[in-house]
């Protein structure tokens, strides 16, 4: 443990060098109300020793399983030197680059990442990353409504198959500035946008499209037709996307009739990031040069100094504390710069073809996983359309107590779709990646057949 306590002779010192009588005198300006507060709840002081065995046993019950959930943050596979670089102290407990004299490693690695980024999603400019995907698809449908400026109806369409997290965020943050959030369904035999229900906006005022891909049942959309439709009906296109996925997929700087998508976002946790519960994770953020100066966050580019010399600086800073804050695009006051870092390292480590060879080898995992658990009898895929690395599957019974026996045999099955769409109780999302072997899968299936025939036999 390396905290070390004051003793109460160097608190008596402390206190006498500031000339305060006590340590409560230091909270004087408090109400005593407000800390008078009961703490016969908390136990007594406890020895270094008693502490850590404490804290090793409530360790051990956090023991991981075989995961098999996705849902937005995925088990990859991180080279042993991706985070022994991250957590040297030189980017470990970097400060914010303001000054680029001082701060040259840090620049260069956030527009490394920028460049990475811009490749993978083939558009033309990316910024520092923001704080997680979810508040990135918020500040895009900010970013949407200043940039659009022929419509004025403040309207965004946000299809029920993004992550429904993000539009809990996205809900949040924009509703309370007059947005105006409209769902559209999805086919229930495919999973992907009903482009039928879609036709109803056809003509009216639409600031923005949000467009998944994949989708949050891991379902491929049509993205081509969905970023044209947003182009002839004058609403932006806000692609949503998985980064890893694109090493397969068409990027989208080239859907729809080849202009692109207007504005993407998508959570980085896969590019790098260990699973962990709530993070931290960071969100990327990449736009079309023309609406650069709508952009959140910050911009690193790359200069030359009077020798001749390459150099990086901030370029653009469009943040309430460098302009006017009526100016400003955002009130977010940093970018995840370690797990920027974190990720530039992954994607320099693996390349192009390392990348690719990820998500081909998630897609075909998943799809032999799909096809074993299909074959079990009671068991279907929802969806008819392609999926990326996730597919939903409909059980004979409930599905969360299906996922609770599974996790008492040592298998994190999947996520019930119960607890955020209707009449999916008996529905399960799963999700393999590169980091599942076939006796893996071999023990889910059999773990799930287990389950099912000592669950269905009871009901």
């Amino acid at each position: 443990m390396p905290f070390i306590p004051h003793t109460d002779k160097d608190i008596t010192d402390m206190l006498g060098a500031i000339g305060a009588d006590s340590v409560d005198a230091l909270f004087s300006e408090i109400d005593p109300k407000l800390r008078d507060v009961d703490i016969s709840a908390i136990p007594e002081r406890a020895s270094e020793q008693a502490i850590t065995r404490l804290m090793q046993e409530r360790a051990a019950r956090d023991a991981g399983g075989l995961c098999f959930i996705g849902a937005g943050a995925y088990e990859h596979h991180v080279p042993a030197a991706v985070w022994e670089l991250t957590t040297r102290g030189e980017f470990y407990s970097a400060y914010t680059p303001y000054q680029p004299e001082a701060s040259q490693g840090t620049l260069q690695v956030v527009y490394e990442y920028q460049t990475m980024m811009c490749g993978l999603t083939g558009m033309d400019v990316a910024n520092a990353s923001l704080y997680d995907g979810a508040s990135a698809l918020a500040e895009a449908v900010l970013m949407a409504v200043r940039a659009n400026r022929k419509s004025k109806s403040k309207r965004v369409l946000m299809p029920a198959s993004v992550h429904p997290y993000y539009r809990e965020v996205a809900h949040n943050i924009c509703t309370n500035q007059d947005i105006v959030f409209e769902t559209i369904g999805f086919d229930h035999v495919t999973g992907k946008i009903d482009m039928a229900a879609l036709e109803a906006w056809a003509g009216e005022d639409i600031t923005a499209l949000v467009i998944p891909q994949p989708n949050f049942f891991g379902v491929l959309e049509d993205v081509d037709a969905l970023t044209d439709w947003a182009r002839n009906n004058g609403a932006l296109a806000i692609g949503v996307v998985n980064p890893v996925s694109l090493a397969l997929l068409t990027p989208p700087g080239e859907w729809g009739d080849g202009a692109g998508a207007d504005i993407v976002v998508g959570e980085g946790q896969p590019l790098g990031a260990p699973l962990a519960g709530g993070g931290p994770y960071f969100g990327i953020l990449c736009c079309r040069k023309t609406h650069v100066r709508q952009m959140p966050g910050r911009v690193v580019g790359r200069t030359h100094d009077m020798d001749g010399r390459p150099g990086y600086v901030l370029t653009l800073q469009p943040r309430e504390q460098h302009i006017r804050r009526s100016k400003a695009t955002s009130n977010i006051c940093t970018n995840q710069g370690l797990l920027v870092t974190a990720a530039t390292i992954h994607m320099s480590l693996l390349g192009p073809e390392g990348l690719t060879n990820v998500a081909a080898t998630c897609a075909a995992t998943t799809r032999r996983l799909v096809s074993r658990l299909a074959a079990l009898d009671g068991i279907e895929r929802v969806f008819s359309a392609p999926f990326f690395h996730e597919a939903a599957l409909r059980l004979p019974i409930l599905a969360q107590p299906v996922l609770d026996a599974l996790a008492e045999r040592g298998v994190l099955g999947g996520v019930a779709l119960g607890e955020f769409f209707d009449g999916m109780d008996d529905v399960i999302l799963v999700c393999a990646t590169e980091t599942k072997t076939e006796d893996d899968l071999a023990v889910y299936v059999d773990a799930l057949s287990d389950v099912l025939a000592e669950m269905v036999e009871v009901a």
